[in-house]
């Protein structure tokens, strides 16, 4: 980050000169930044993108704070076209007191009801949205896989419908200086981000997975990691195949060494076991695509790299949020990123003290993974948190967001740090001109005002995408 004015020039989407302001005739059109401070396009590694489009049209539950608040919210919410009511964002590992059939049905009555935890690994409905979808549960919670299917039933609207969610979505995010997503939709995504390009989605470049039970499709098709999709338009591209290993921290499934207070017995939970992993990779490395493995637990980490030192593979481990101390340094031999999400750290100091207070591995490390030579990939897991690489940057650099001390501050990476893990491109010539004029300068620029960066404009291959 220089202080000295200069002019980029950009042409056929990249970037051809900088110079000394003034110094070379501008040619073709031309943006006066007035000394703004400009930077490399920000990517968000891990977005659950049509479940984070969708968000504006589900009620908010994020600051609930108890299950009797957060079903008298749903008792006054509109439903949904297709009559559901469908909340969002609830942490109920907060709560004081717990989600019941009883609370649910008395607050909602017979309109079919659905709550999203924050962390998607788990959903609370009441009576008449189980029976709607065919599940049955003593209290009306569903976790993991029952969660994934109701979630995927919720998000299964009209094509149409969804693509405007996405294209508005994207335009929020260009707004934010995101050039670049990596979308982990639980769909299949290949068709639906053809579909979208073709009816005007252009504000960011779109890497998109592929889950287990579509890697036969895929590798039928002939997708391979890093290959452009047909009808992408240069702006999506195959991604990994992504398998979730295990569970979550706020919905006490992550699997861990140790158990979970109160219970000897509860080590979390292993949604892939270590033999149908390893099944899993080496189909996929056979055919060409990498993997994005989401191991939260450290027991769930230590079967990721078991696999992958056994298969070979590539790619990714996803959260990585409990990690030993010998895997930190496995995981930089075996070549792969940690795609972390910094303001997870934040969001659930809390629930760590208490649900992980007996754990020996490393919380929601950063600059340990970092020191020992792992690729840092930073995102924000949207809709968990909000889709806001200045959010996870700040929470990065800070580890705080609510006036306590820095949390675990030996983790803090450095702002320059945080930026090589949020960029994919440098402002330089022949980079790519994906750029963001900031409206303040990033460098000196205090936690509150990181956070909340003013985005000027944004340029996707020398493309205005957003401009204030």
């Amino acid at each position: 980050m220089d202080d000295v004015p200069v002019d980029i020039h950009v042409a056929r989407g990249l970037i051809v000169d900088i110079a000394p302001a003034g110094a070379l005739p501008v040619a073709g059109e031309s943006i006066d930044a007035q000394g703004a401070w400009v930077v490399p396009g920000l990517w968000d590694s891990h977005v659950h993108t049509l479940q984070w489009a969708l968000m504006s049209e589900r009620v908010r539950l994020h600051e609930t704070t108890s299950a009797a608040e957060a079903a008298a919210r749903m008792a006054s919410a509109e439903p949904l076209a297709d009559g559901r009511r469908v909340g969002t964002g609830f942490r109920d590992a907060l709560w004081p007191d717990a989600p019941s059939l009883e609370v649910l049905d008395a607050a909602t009555g017979a309109a079919p009801t659905y709550l999203i935890n924050a962390d998607v690994h788990s959903v609370w409905l009441n009576s008449a949205a189980l029976r709607r979808e065919g599940f049955t549960s003593p209290d009306g919670m569903l976790r993991e896989h029952d969660a994934f299917e109701i979630s995927k039933r919720v998000n299964a609207v009209e094509p149409s419908h969804g693509d405007r969610a996405v294209t508005a979505a994207g335009a929020a995010a260009a707004a934010r200086g995101v050039t670049g997503i990596v979308d982990f939709d639980m769909a299949w995504n290949a068709e639906a981000w053809a579909r979208r390009v073709e009816a005007g989605f252009s504000s960011q470049r779109v890497e998109f997975a592929v889950y287990p039970a579509e890697l036969e499709r895929a590798i039928a098709a002939g997708l391979r990691s890093g290959d452009a999709l047909d009808g992408g338009s240069g702006l999506v591209h195959v991604g990994p195949l992504k398998v979730i290993t295990d569970g979550s921290l706020g919905t006490r499934t992550a699997a861990c060494t140790h158990p979970y207070p109160g219970d000897d017995a509860d080590h979390g939970v292993l949604n892939v076991s270590p033999p149908e992993l390893v099944a899993l990779l080496t189909r996929a490395t056979g055919a060409g695509l990498s993997a994005a493995v989401h191991a939260i637990g450290d027991r769930a980490v230590s079967s990721a790299l078991d696999a992958v030192t056994a298969t070979g593979a590539t790619g990714t481990i996803e959260h990585a949020q409990l990690v030993r101390h010998a895997d930190i340094a496995r995981i930089a031999r075996l070549g792969l990123a940690a795609s972390i999400q910094p303001q997870h750290a934040l969001d659930d100091r809390d629930l760590v003290d208490g649900f992980w207070a007996n754990q020996t591995a490393v919380g929601y490390p950063m600059a340990s993974l970092l020191r020992a030579g792992v690729e840092l990939r930073l995102g924000s897991d949207a809709p968990v948190a909000p889709l806001d690489p200045w959010q996870a940057i700040a929470a990065a650099v800070h580890r705080t967001d609510d006036g306590r001390d820095a949390w675990h501050a030996e983790e803090r990476l450095t702002l320059d740090e945080a930026f090589a893990a949020s960029v994919r491109s440098a402002v330089r010539p022949g980079d790519r001109a994906d750029l963001v004029v900031c409206g303040a300068d990033p460098s000196a620029a205090a936690e509150s005002t990181l956070r909340r960066m003013p985005v000027l404009a944004t340029l996707l291959g020398g493309r205005v995408t957003h401009t204030a």
